[in-house]
């Protein structure tokens, strides 16, 4: 029996740990990659490995449409990613033990959408990946993460004209078994200002902002 959406998004719920962050573990990193993380975590911040997401925006069904989505995100393994667009179709986005699909349904009925296969699972792990910056301490050193930061590149993506060429870093780790890249641009205080990553897909998907992030902290006290 197929699991249920509910089913999926509890796979990837991952409790953080009884440890906090502590900025001293950023020491030897590159003084860009140290200042942008220090930025985006605050000591004392659990170590979050997944989250809680809704959002809303417009996604090109083929045509644009408006949407609202929730999601369950666990950057290094997965996403469960569920949506309606303009009121009667509906279906979403996953990758889940290795494996991506695509699956929307007009009315519950006509399906509008669908794939699954290798390509598709490579850019739903790199969606995976690069849904990270959304939580930061899932992309931390201590689990696996490599960070650099190459030489500034003037003629790069995300530069401003006529300014000065801003810090460029980057994260590798993998997904399942994909590799994952990001190359984020960084402004003066080490906010990410441009992110590029590789998807295995042609074109633009969809355009959203994000409405709740509830990050999934530590057991409570006695459960379990």
């Amino acid at each position: 029996m197929a699991e249920t959406t509910a089913e999926l998004e509890a796979r990837l719920l991952r409790p953080a740990g009884p440890e906090r962050f502590d900025p001293a573990e950023l020491e030897g990193l590159p003084e860009p990659v140290r200042r942008h993380l220090a930025q985006a975590i605050a000591p004392g911040t659990p170590l979050y490995r997944s989250a809680r997401l809704r959002m809303r925006g417009r996604i090109k069904v083929g045509r644009w449409l408006p949407f609202r989505a929730r999601q369950v995100l666990s950057p290094r393994d997965g996403f469960v990613w569920t949506a309606r667009a303009a009121g009667m179709i509906a279906g979403g986005d996953r990758y889940l033990d290795g494996a991506g699909a695509v699956r929307w349904r007009l009315a519950g009925l006509v399906t509008v959408a669908a794939g699954d296969g290798p390509d598709v699972s490579r850019s739903a792990a790199g969606r995976a990946g690069a849904e990270g910056i959304w939580l930061p301490t899932a992309l931390l050193p201590r689990f696996g993460v490599r960070w650099s930061a190459p030489a500034p590149d003037p003629e790069g993506f995300g530069e401003p004209r006529g300014g000065a060429p801003m810090d460029r870093v980057t994260a590798a780790f993998a997904v399942g078994e994909t590799p994952v890249e990001l190359e984020l641009r960084l402004d003066e205080a080490g906010r990410a200002v441009a992110l590029a990553f590789d998807r295995w897909a042609a074109g633009e998907f969809f355009r959203y902002r994000i409405t709740e992030l509830d990050p999934v902290g530590p057991p409570a006290a006695g459960s379990g």
